[in-house]
């Protein structure tokens, strides 16, 4: 008898995130430990008339690739996985992770460099139809500060939300920052204003991310100034870095300190031209997420928090300026909270304060 949280779940991922109808070509990407997710999004695919494939990932498969793949093996493009993002209609990735830290050993420049070889395959997956969702394991729970089974509950209560009743609620905040121009971020060690003049804002109800609930858009490459002091630790990699203050001038990261790996921030920051821009800013808005678990997927949704991305900007936020939109092999969220002395202002109106909207 299968969870009925998890055939909730696999439901949302099939019929919502991703539509699947007959014909389609579907990849179904996933860790071992999530079997039984898995295998519900297997079962409901064939019931659509869909034609799904299963790959599989073992535990520790991350760590064996980067630990011994030879310079010439990661500079290699993987011409099948190509093949497959151009065939394939949808895919529906299902991460279990065992050791949030596996790559914590890893040089990052080895990272950063399979990063961009590996990035066309990317940029053809996003043109599709896809979703990408996690599985509860001890490791998640454990960063979470959760037992187990606190884990489970708060994980399926902050995916298995209303996705209609939360696009229908974000529009507002959607439409007025798709009319407006500029956003100036104020908090703690933080006075930040970008301009989002000709940008567009995209209001995202579980369509691509499993838990959802953000509204992002792009700011203008070179219109970012100031300073952020980001709340959480931002991990990369199985790298967690800490205590990240940056300055901006012009769009332009001019400083960058961390109090736990600096030195893993700035190769991240110079991994290549646009990774030391801004290409994204989200204000979340899933009020289910009420605490940070050192899971991005989960923690860039918290209600009454902003988080910036360096590097990529999606095309859909700069469709209509996209002479201004940041290009990168870089796509990384850091998250500032806003829920207890922080303000969010939209062309010079107060919108949110300490979390709560005022709009």
């Amino acid at each position: 008898m299968v969870d009925e949280r998890i055939s909730k779940l696999a439901k949302i991922l099939v019929e919502h995130s991703t539509k699947v109808k007959k014909g389609d070509l579907v990849v179904i990407n996933g860790d071992t430990v999530a079997e039984p997710l898995v295998k519900e999004v297997y079962r409901l695919c064939l019931l659509k008339g869909a034609y799904p494939a299963v790959h599989l990932s073992l535990p520790g498969m991350a760590h064996t690739y980067y630990k011994y793949a030879n310079d010439d093996q990661l500079a290699r493009f993987p011409e099948v996985a190509m093949f497959e993002a151009k065939k394939a209609d949808v895919f529906i990735n299902i991460h279990g992770d065992m050791n949030t830290r596996e790559l914590s050993s890893i040089d990052p420049g080895r990272i950063a460099t399979r990063g961009k070889v590996v990035r066309p395959i990317s940029d053809v997956r996003m043109k599709k139809r896809w979703v990408g969702c996690d599985y509860p394991t001890n490791a998640l729970a454990m960063e979470a500060e959760m037992s187990y089974e606190e884990y489970e509950n708060w994980f399926y209560d902050a995916c298995n939300v209303d996705y209609v009743a939360m696009k229908k609620r974000n529009q507002k905040l959607t439409d007025l920052l798709n009319k407006s121009s500029e956003v100036r971020i104020v908090s703690k060690n933080t006075d930040l204003t970008l301009s989002i003049k000709g940008m567009t804002a995209e209001n995202r109800p579980g369509q691509y991310n499993v838990p959802d609930g953000e509204v992002f858009t792009a700011p203008e490459k070179f219109k970012v100034n100031g300073h952020i002091e980001f709340s959480y630790p931002a991990i990369r990699g199985g790298n967690e870095v800490d205590g990240i203050y940056v300055e901006f001038k012009n769009g332009k990261v001019v400083k960058a300190t961390a109090k736990k790996n600096e030195k893993f921030l700035h190769a991240m920051l110079k991994m290549d031209e646009g990774s030391c821009y801004i290409g994204e800013l989200g204000i979340g808005v899933n009020y289910s997420i009420d605490r940070y678990t050192k899971n991005l997927l989960f923690d860039e949704k918290i209600g009454g928090t902003i988080h910036l991305a360096f590097g990529m900007a999606y095309d859909e936020c700069v469709v209509k300026n996209k002479a201004n939109g940041n290009k990168s092999a870089l796509h990384w969220d850091i998250v500032k909270d806003l829920r207890q002395d922080g303000k969010i202002f939209v062309d010079g109106k107060l919108v949110q304060k300490n979390g709560k909207f005022l709009i």
